[in-house]
This record gives structure tokens, sequence and C-alpha cells, in this order.
């Protein structure tokens, strides 16, 4: 029954992880500029594959996140304190930042209309799957001690993916009902969101520290040495 459980809150966990750094409705404005001109069909084609590469950058990070942070000396401690600052960071900048318009002059739209192909880049990566995205899906790893977590943290991931292409393929109803105002407002609401799951990554990760038993065996062991 316990491992039943451990399986939801990892999906759950997951999706609200996830979620908030996606913000798939306050990418809708963003959406709608890039694949500006593109027929109805051919928007909704570059939106599959854009989830589906999302779906599979992030998997990767998941998968091989283990293999880097071993190969570079990472701990998970660490691991989680630069997770949660990179999160923190963005969720700040998206709580503070000033409304943006989104003009015919916007450079993502200008390189998204020279390209034929939209759905990796700009959509995918850095859109969908950005730098938060991937960190916080590398600082699951530490979460995962079997393989059925990972079956978890990716059914997570997949869930999210299909939230995010349901999202945007009614992105051009969404913003009509919503407007302007309400995407800004929204988009402070999940800057606050994401600022307030960077700053528990980085507690999790002091505590971690903290509570390392080699770390405490060595203050205990200078405290009880015998004084010269």
């Amino acid at each position: 029954m316990q491992n039943v459980n451990h399986f939801w809150e990892l999906i759950l966990g997951t999706i609200i992880a996830l979620l908030p750094l996606i913000n798939p409705l306050a990418s809708a404005p963003s959406f709608l500029a890039i694949t500006e001109g593109d027929s109805h069909e051919r928007r909704q084609e570059q939106l599959r594959h854009a989830c589906m590469y999302m779906v599979v950058i992030l998997v990767g990070f998941l998968v091989g996140g283990t293999f880097i942070m071993g190969f570079f000396g990472i701990s998970i401690p660490g691991l989680r304190i630069a997770g949660g600052l990179l999160v923190a960071g963005i969720g700040s900048t998206m709580l503070m930042a000033m409304p943006v318009e989104h003009t015919g002059d916007d450079p993502a739209r200008r390189a998204a209309r020279a390209k034929r192909d939209v759905s990796f880049s700009p959509l995918a990566m850095p859109m969908l799957s950005g730098p938060g995205a991937i960190a916080v899906t590398v600082g699951f790893t530490s979460l995962a001690t079997q393989w059925l977590d990972y079956v978890a943290i990716i059914l997570g991931i997949i869930t999210v993916a299909i939230i995010t292409y349901v999202t945007l393929s009614l992105s051009e109803r969404v913003v009509t009902v919503i407007g302007t105002n309400g995407m800004n407002a929204l988009s402070k609401v999940m800057g606050f969101l994401i600022l307030c799951i960077g700053i528990q990554f980085v507690v999790n990760g002091v505590r971690g520290i903290v509570t390392d038993p080699e770390l405490l065996n060595a203050i205990r062991s200078a405290i009880t040495a015998p004084k010269v």
C-alpha cells in the first residue's frame, strides 16, 4: 500500500512541479505568434510534434540524470540547491517582470517565420522544456530509488504534455476569453508558485547537507575527541 501511495505521489508531484514551469496558458500568446500564418491543421501538427519532443527531452534528462551526476561528481543536495536557485530565479523574474506585449518585431516570432519547422525549436526547446523544467526533471532522479519510480515520473511528464497539448490546442479561445490582463495576472501567480518550488528545493538541499550521516559523524567525533 505504501508503494502504491508513493507511486501516485511521484506522479502528482511531477505534475505540480512541471506544470507551473511550462505554464501552457501563459505560453499561448507566444505559440499563436510563432505559428502565425499556419493553417489550423499545420498548427496542430507543429504542437503535437513539440509536445512529443518535450517528453523525449525531459525523459532523456531523467534517465541520464544519474549518469550526469556521477560523471561530474554532483551530490544530490548540491543538485537540489542548484536546481532550486535556478527555478527560484525564473519564478522571481516572472513575478517581478513588467507585462510584455507580443509585437510583430518579437525575435522569437521572426526566427520562427524563417524556419520551416518550429516544433523542436523554439516550441519544444526552450518554450516548453526550458532550463527550469530540465533542472526539475534532473532533480527528480534523487527521488527515484527503483524502476517503478521512474515509470511514475515519466507518467507525470506525459500527463503534463497532454495538458499542454490540450491547452495550447484551445489557445485561440483561451486568449480571447482570458485576455491580456488575465494572462499577465496568471503569469504572476505561476511565478509565485515557481518561486516557492525553487525555495523548497533549496531548503531540501540544505537539510540534506545538515543531516548527512558523514557530516554528523565528523562533528560528533570532533566534539568527543579527547583534548590534548
